[in-house]
């Protein structure tokens, strides 16, 4: 998609972008103080670039979620201009507020639900929220490590979750004691605190599938003080080939990674920080941290409306911390002329999503597109959007 609308007529007003906004892409977890916050929650593709690329990507994902949940094509469409309505409304608003008031302004748990004028969608959210609450690195204690030996061990869950051959296991903990340096010297002290008791290599996602993503256990002042960190591979942004070129602009992809995600978000991961092991570069965050999603299948249209709007204005809130806003202000206007241009684009982006996913699924069975056993067993590995 990134090579669908970078050769699209664009602004040219480029602030740092999502990369991959779409509607799952947004989500619940802990502020550094623990309050559950909402917010774009993935930046693996995050960089420089125009905000309509991310705008394009949002709509199409909720024109094609729309269908996914049954919804007729003017139910999706009322869902897109819900959410074009809500950036264009939001930019404008923060584009006349101080620069450094922008920063500040984020969305709660509490008062996303007071945001959701939908019975059902409100419902939900507090359902999703309760369950991000409890995904905390001790709640995942009993689910995820036994005791062997005395000492606590990640358990096994193959292919998902394996141990590691010992030099590999070294290279990693040696990572993660260089990716301390990258922490503030607060949270440098208080991670240094604790101590490595295991890594092993988890599978994460769907995109992810094929990078190195790893998982280590940390443990406290007691056998109950524990931290999960997920160290995750970094490569470099499918954005920066349409932004300028083959040249490498980011030494370290793991840095951008983390460095975009706390200019996009009002409040990150304290422990957000970057390493690599041998050639390959890394991003760190806290694998337990409340994180949750609000489920997109359970959604009717009145619902699905509603919460286009919320990530509409979460999205303008995101590009509006970086720069340009006020020129993405003075773009988008004061009329629906925006919002009815990308309707129309939305439909048909989600008609060639669902063509494309057509041909991949025929290309399986065929033979032609070769895939493993534990890929297929994977349904949501071949799902649109």
């Amino acid at each position: 998609m990134a090579a669908d609308v970078a050769r699209l007529p664009a602004s040219g007003v480029m602030p740092v972008i999502c990369g991959d906004a779409h509607l799952g892409n947004f989500g619940f977890y802990a502020s550094p103080e623990g309050e559950l916050v909402i917010d774009l929650n993935d930046f693996d593709e995050a960089h420089p670039g125009c905000w309509e690329w991310d705008l394009r990507r949002l709509v199409v994902s909720i024109w094609v979620a729309g269908r996914e949940n049954g919804l007729t094509e003017d139910q999706c469409r009322l869902a897109v201009l819900a959410c074009v309505a809500s950036y264009r409304q939001e930019v404008r608003f923060l584009a006349k507020q101080p620069l450094l008031g922008r920063s500040y302004d984020r969305l709660d748990a509490d008062r996303l639900h007071e945001t959701a004028t939908e019975k059902t969608l409100r419902q939900e959210i507090k359902r999703s929220a309760r369950r991000a609450r409890r995904r905390t690195s001790d709640r995942a204690l009993p689910r995820f490590t036994s005791q062997r030996e005395g000492q606590r061990r990640i358990v096994e869950e193959p292919p998902l979750i394996t141990r590691l051959p010992d030099e590999e296991a070294d290279a990693i903990e040696i990572a993660l004691d260089q990716y301390l340096n990258t922490l503030a010297p607060h949270w440098h002290r208080v991670l240094g605190g604790y101590t490595i008791t295991d890594v092993a290599q988890k599978v994460v996602g769907v995109g992810s599938v094929g990078l190195r993503a790893y998982v280590a256990l940390l443990e406290g002042s007691s056998s109950d003080d524990v931290i999960f960190l997920q160290l995750k591979q970094a490569r470099r942004s499918v954005l920066a080939e349409y932004v300028h070129g083959n040249s490498a602009w980011h030494v370290h992809q793991g840095q951008r990674v983390v460095e975009y995600q706390q200019s996009l978000q009002t409040v990150s991961d304290p422990l957000l920080g970057w390493t690599s092991a041998g050639d390959l570069q890394y991003y760190v965050r806290q694998f337990r941290n409340m994180k949750g999603t609000v489920p997109l299948n359970v959604m009717d249209s009145s619902a699905l409306i509603d919460y286009a709007r919320i990530v509409g204005h979460l999205l303008a809130k995101g590009h509006a911390r970086t720069s340009g806003a006020s020129m993405i202000a003075g773009y988008v206007g004061g009329s629906p002329a925006l919002d009815e241009a990308l309707t129309r684009f939305a439909r048909t982006y989600a008609d060639q999503t669902e063509a494309d996913h057509a041909t991949l699924v025929k290309a399986v069975k065929r033979g032609d597109l070769p895939v493993s056993q534990d890929v297929t067993a994977y349904g949501s590995a071949f799902r649109p959007g």
